[in-house]
């Protein structure tokens, strides 16, 4: 089949953005008296959203004052910030527009602030390249609800199952689960090692694997294929 739309996690899927939230992050907390956290700590917090990272990052006993003063400090750091070391991941650029060229229509759902998701996207030279970029405070609700999947199903004008979630954590997995859409779990991204439960459709270790899954054309290496129950695609 080919799939008419396709929606996008932003960070650890189009862009590698972890350096930046590493910076962020570790300047937060210095902010507030705290050591720097590890690169890894802080990549494995990634994906529900900025408050979540901010809550996580800030460790058990932070009150809930002292939550909200971190969060405001991060956002307005990252926002001056985030486009320092943030690059496209391999593949992106052509990717998206050969899916373009095929009409497949393609939009971007993150948990990261919308503001700062457009100014990254613009940023990176994709401002045409997506119908919408919806943000986690796009809505009442952030991924795994399937409330933001589900709005841009309606939007693009096609059916659940002929819409396919791309991301690289078990966030974006279950969202497409939630919202009964196809998921495609990335293996270059933040969080690979969620991408077991629950199991994605298809799985791709590069981006441009993705072409041929969407149209639904192709027989060759390139091609990612359906994950069955013996597959050890995903580790």
């Amino acid at each position: 089949m080919q799939w008419k739309l396709v929606v996008f996690d932003l960070d650890g899927t189009l862009i590698d953005s972890a350096m930046d939230l590493v910076v962020a992050v570790n300047a937060t907390r210095r902010k507030f008296g705290l050591d720097e956290l590890p690169a890894a700590t802080v990549a494995s917090y990634v994906g529900n959203g900025a408050p979540m990272l901010i809550r996580r990052a800030m460790g058990e006993g932070c009150s809930e004052e002292r939550l909200a003063e971190a969060l405001d400090a991060f956002i307005r750091y990252y926002h001056d910030h985030a486009l320092d070391y943030t690059i496209l991941y391999p593949g992106v650029r052509g990717t998206i527009r050969q899916l373009r060229n095929a009409g497949v229509q393609c939009a971007v759902l993150t948990n990261k602030p919308v503001r700062i998701s457009q100014i990254i996207v613009d940023g990176l030279g994709l401002k045409d390249s997506f119908f919408r970029v919806y943000g986690g405070n796009s809505f009442a609700t952030k991924k795994p609800d399937p409330e933001g999947l589900l709005t841009l199903v309606a939007e693009a004008g096609c059916a659940p199952e002929e819409a396919l979630m791309v991301g690289d954590s078990r966030v974006d997995i279950e969202t497409a689960r939630n919202a009964k859409c196809g998921s495609c779990g990335v293996t270059f991204g933040l969080q690979p090692e969620t991408l077991n439960d629950p199991r994605p459709d298809y799985v791709i270790d590069a981006m441009a694997e993705l072409v041929p899954i969407v149209l639904g054309i192709g027989t060759g290496q390139s091609e990612a294929v359906a994950l069955d129950t013996t597959s050890s695609a995903v580790t």
